[in-house]
This record gives C-alpha cells, structure tokens and sequence, in this order.
C-alpha cells in the first residue's frame, strides 16, 4: 500500500509552513508515507486570492499512490496523533462535518447555492473541510471539476468537492472534530471544548483561540511551544 501525505504550500506562507511542515513531515514518515508540497498553480482561482484547487492535484495523484492524507499547512498535529490511515476504512472518504453549532444554517445554505448552479443531487448536509481529508485511489474522481466548472464562491473546494463526493455517491467516514479542530468546536455549543484535547488543530480563518495572539501565526507559534517546547 503507498501512502502520501500532502499540504498546499508557497513562499507566500512560508512563516506558517516554517512552523507546521518539520511536524507534518515527521509525521508521514513515523506512519509510513511519503511527503509532497503542492505549490503548482491551481486549476482554477479559488475566489479569494488564495489556491485551494491545487488539491485536485490528487486526481493525477491517485495514479500513483493508494491512500492520500491531505493536511493544511496551517495546521499543528499532537506528538502523539494518531495513524489517520488506521482510523479511516479504505472505501471511505475521512473528513469532518462543519454544518454544525452556529455554523450549521450558513454552511446548509452555501450548500444549496452550490445545488442551484451545479444541479440538485440530494445534497441535504454534510459540508466537509479539505483542512484535513483522507481518500483512496476509488475516490479519485471527486478531484476534477464538475462538467468543466468551479465553484469560486465561500468555500470553494470544501464545496466542490463535497458535492462531488455525494453526486457520485461515495461514502463518508466522519471523523470526531479532534482530528480537525478548529475555532468553531472551543464555543459554548461544543462545551468549550480544549483545543489540546484534539489530535490535529487546524486554524482556519482568523485562526485564533484566546486573546492575546492578534493572528493565526501568532496562536500557531504559542501552541507550538505549548506542544513541543
């Protein structure tokens, strides 16, 4: 079984990836993968000056590689995170759910924009985060547009391919948010839940948890010395 670990880099970012890329190579290596920074010019743009679509990368991907783990850049994993590859079943897709809390109406209603131009599938919830996703060389066609189109509004590639895993009806393994926790999963909602209870912390957005830190690089580089220092 040849496994990959991939994330979305450039120069652009690089004091982030400065900070999460020694951790997120070390990890492919302990759990038997390679490791590949995807910085080639995305397919498409993404809507928001940033180029999430290099993600569909793993369509070529999957040529050579049997299970993909794709981790963002701006994410930091516990020393001790689990295997992903154990934890998520072969025939299934691994990734979180965000339509949830007070998230859940916006997400639902990004998901019907997406149903009015791209065509109504039964799509009724499930919107996906890309941050961390898990896929098999079965799923590879989910990573291609959709009849030659993009879709470049709010959340771009979560969307595209969430409508894709479910317009060809491959499964999903849910996977509990420790394994990507972002700032929506510390609110009252989901009991404040302690970011360093998770396995893989993803600071998406603005990215910060607590006062002080004025910016993701900022939170990013004080739970970095809290984990590893």
């Amino acid at each position: 079984m040849k496994l990959l670990v991939t994330t979305r880099c450039d120069d652009r970012i690089k004091h982030i990836s400065d900070i999460s890329h020694p951790i997120i190579k070390e990890y492919a290596s302990r759990i038997g993968a390679d490791f590949m920074i995807m910085d080639h010019e995305p397919p498409s743009d993404s809507g928001d000056n940033r180029p999430h679509y290099r993600i569909l990368k793993h369509y070529d991907l999957h040529d050579s590689y049997d299970r993909i783990l794709h981790l963002d850049t701006d994410t930091l994993l516990s020393p001790k995170c689990p295997n992903l590859f154990d934890v998520v079943p072969y025939d299934k897709i691994g990734t979180i759910y965000e339509d949830k809390g007070s998230r859940r109406v916006p997400r639902l209603n990004t998901i019907l924009e997406a149903l009015r131009k791209f065509g109504f599938i039964g799509w009724y919830g499930g919107y996906i985060n890309t941050g961390v996703i898990l896929s098999s060389k079965c799923h590879k066609d989910i990573f291609q547009s959709i009849d030659g189109e993009y879709w470049t509004g709010f959340g771009s590639d979560d969307v595209l391919l969430g409508y894709q895993i479910n317009k060809l009806g491959h499964q999903v393994h849910e996977l509990p948010f420790q394994f990507n926790h972002m700032t929506m999963f510390s609110h009252p909602w989901n009991n404040n839940a302690n970011r360093f209870d998770s396995h893989i912390i993803h600071y998406a957005g603005r990215g910060t948890f607590e006062e002080g830190p004025t910016n993701k690089v900022e939170q990013m580089r004080l739970d970095y010395q809290r984990w590893y220092k």
